[in-house]
């Protein structure tokens, strides 16, 4: 929703891109390992840089791109997201919305263009003076020039030269021109005078016309010009403008050859420019049908334009090499955290039989859920219920059913289990309490409680582990645990976990995670065999009937094969885990039931 903050936040931004500096915080894509994580970002002189914080701003940056030569591309599918790539370079960036993204990318495009009209351009160009001095007078004619062969000035220098040139000789034109005229109407004015005297002539005689070259002195021309020359007009001295003007042609024709030998020599640096840059592109040609071939060999490790999603680069079965190979990863370093954990004596932290119930905003959710498991996940697979058996192994069995909507896969799942030497609480407990979970949950990264709404309730929130190229997730639920007591003598006390997705102030959705939802329950029975004699009860007369139900709606796009063969890998390696974990947790220790 678009409010007034935005349009306060978007225009701080946009002064902040007049001034010369833009910052905020974005979402960066480190690597398939960490994802997405939160980073200050800050352009400053058509320079964009990031480090982790504001306040590590001050100590340095963690990585840093020229904006001149950048492309920035908004990404196509993803509203938040957008690239900037300069060459083989791309770095990727993600908004907390739509709108900060546009704005965003139109703050980047403005400091782009600014430093680009900074190089090269034409309002950046300015009419340089010319280093000549031209000295006109009896003492001759003199020129400096003090250009040179620098690479882009030497022929700025010469054109610049070559303009003030120009314009020496438009002056010496103009000049002349005028004093041409002003003697052209000294001789018209002389001759019509002299017309006039010759009719007035006191003899009657008319007076014979002399050869013109002799008609007049010298100091009859200096009187006549002086008479009808314009003020305006000063003498010129013919002399100093003829060496002017040939030393202003000299100075011309030098210039222009020293142009030529300037395009002469940028010619041949250029053309062997070409000749290597073309060298250099063969050698990438050549490198990059060599890093096709090597990448078809290997497993996928790109950006997030690898990550699931229907716009996903890798089909169904890279996406599933790629899982699988990820969960082995995790699977290895599970089972070198249980080593160490063997042989450590753990007393359970258990709650007494006795639970107080306290009323919350929650608690009539957490009764129609164990209610409605207790009725339904306890029934039989067969008959309607569809459910189709996807393991067997011993005693565990595991069921699915196959459903979908909008493309996600949503398959139930129901698995039944039996375990010999523990009890229904003892395994309830070990589930529900937020301290084991990271023990023997092996995809669980971070588990935190969120809120205690009461002795037997919590709301926890929980991130999973990157399964690359699958976008890591987090949940938020409500975990339950209560005893069921039986209905008759003969049927034994249940014990029920149950888990399902709220929403908290405390904890909103990121853009770092894939929010997943999820409703499931653990439902145990305890059955006890007699033992021989007048013997007490031991742990090998114990039997745990165990009944695992799981909705989970993964939050986000992922090839339906993929997800199916996960869940009817890690289901059954999940049920063993945990109930051997608790076997052994609970091993030599009094039964509570």
């Amino acid at each position: 929703m678009h409010d007034a903050s935005d349009d306060e936040e978007a225009e701080s931004a946009e002064n902040a891109a007049e001034a010369g500096e833009l910052c905020g915080q974005l979402s960066k894509w480190t690597n398939y390992l960490l994802g997405w994580q939160g980073r200050w970002v800050a352009v400053r002189g058509g320079t964009l840089t990031y480090c982790r914080s504001a306040d590590e701003s001050e100590f340095g940056c963690r990585g840093a791109i020229c904006l001149a030569k950048a492309l920035i591309t908004p990404h196509e599918f993803d509203e938040c997201r957008f690239d900037i790539s300069v060459n083989d370079s791309v770095w990727y960036f993600r908004a907390e919305d739509p709108q900060h993204r546009q704005m965003w990318v139109e703050a980047l495009e403005h400091h782009k263009l600014q430093t680009e009209s900074g190089y090269g351009s034409e309002s950046s160009l300015r009419r340089h003076g010319s280093m000549l001095s031209l000295t006109s007078g009896a003492s001759g004619f003199s020129t400096t020039s003090t250009s040179s062969f620098k690479k882009g000035l030497g022929l700025r220098e010469k054109l610049a030269e070559m303009e003030t040139f120009r314009d020496i000789l438009c002056r010496q034109v103009d000049t002349l021109q005028k004093y041409f005229d002003v003697c052209a109407d000294a001789v018209s004015k002389d001759e019509l005078s002299r017309d006039r005297g010759l009719d007035e002539d006191d003899d009657g005689f008319p007076t014979p016309r002399p050869c013109e070259d002799h008609f007049f002195s010298s100091n009859t021309k200096d009187k006549l010009l002086q008479l009808f020359m314009p003020k305006d007009i000063s003498w010129i001295d013919f002399k100093g403008e003829a060496i002017t003007f040939k030393a202003t042609t000299a100075g011309i024709l030098a210039t222009l050859s020293h142009c030529i030998d300037l395009m002469a020599k940028r010619e041949e640096s250029w053309q062997k420019r070409l000749e290597r840059e073309q060298e250099k592109r063969k050698k990438v040609e050549e490198a990059y049908k060599n890093a096709l071939e090597e990448l078809k060999k290997k497993s996928y490790i790109g950006g997030p334009d690898y990550e699931e999603g229907p716009n996903s680069l890798m089909n169904e079965e890279e996406f599933f090499d790629a899982v699988e190979a990820a969960l082995d990863r995790h699977e290895k370093m599970e089972e070198q955290q249980l080593e160490r954990m063997r042989g450590v004596s753990l007393c359970p932290d258990l709650v007494p039989d006795t639970l107080s119930i306290r009323v919350h905003r929650f608690s009539q959710q957490v009764e129609e859920s164990i209610k409605n498991h207790m009725q339904y996940s306890l029934q039989d697979v067969g008959g309607d219920a569809n459910w189709q058996l996807l393991v067997e192994e011993g005693d565990m069995k595991v069921y699915r059913r196959e459903l979908e909507e909008n493309g996600i896969v949503l398959d139930p799942l129901k698995a039944t289990h039996a375990v010999r030497g523990v009890t229904g609480r003892e395994i309830c407990h070990y589930f529900w309490k937020v301290d084991h979970r990271t023990e023997w949950e092996s995809t669980v990264e971070m588990v935190r409680l969120v809120e205690t709404l009461s002795e037997n309730e919590v709301i926890v929130y929980q991130t999973h582990k990157t399964v690359w190229p699958a976008s890591q997730r987090d949940i938020l639920y409500v975990s339950s645990w209560k005893k069921v007591r039986a209905t008759s003598e003969n049927d034994p006390d249940t014990w029920v976990v149950c888990n399902f997705s709220v929403d908290h102030a405390d904890v909103p959705v990121t853009n770092r995670y894939v929010r997943a939802k999820i409703n499931v329950a653990l439902i145990c029975q305890t059955l006890v065999s007699p033992p021989d004699g007048n013997q007490n009860i031991q742990r090998d007369n114990l039997l745990c009937r165990i009944t695992y139900v799981a909705n989970v709606n993964p939050g986000g796009w992922a090839p339906a094969s993929v997800l199916r063969a996960v869940a009817k890998r890690e289901y059954p390696k999940f049920l063993k885990r945990f109930t051997q974990y608790v076997k052994e947790r609970t091993a030599n220790k009094p039964i509570l039931f």
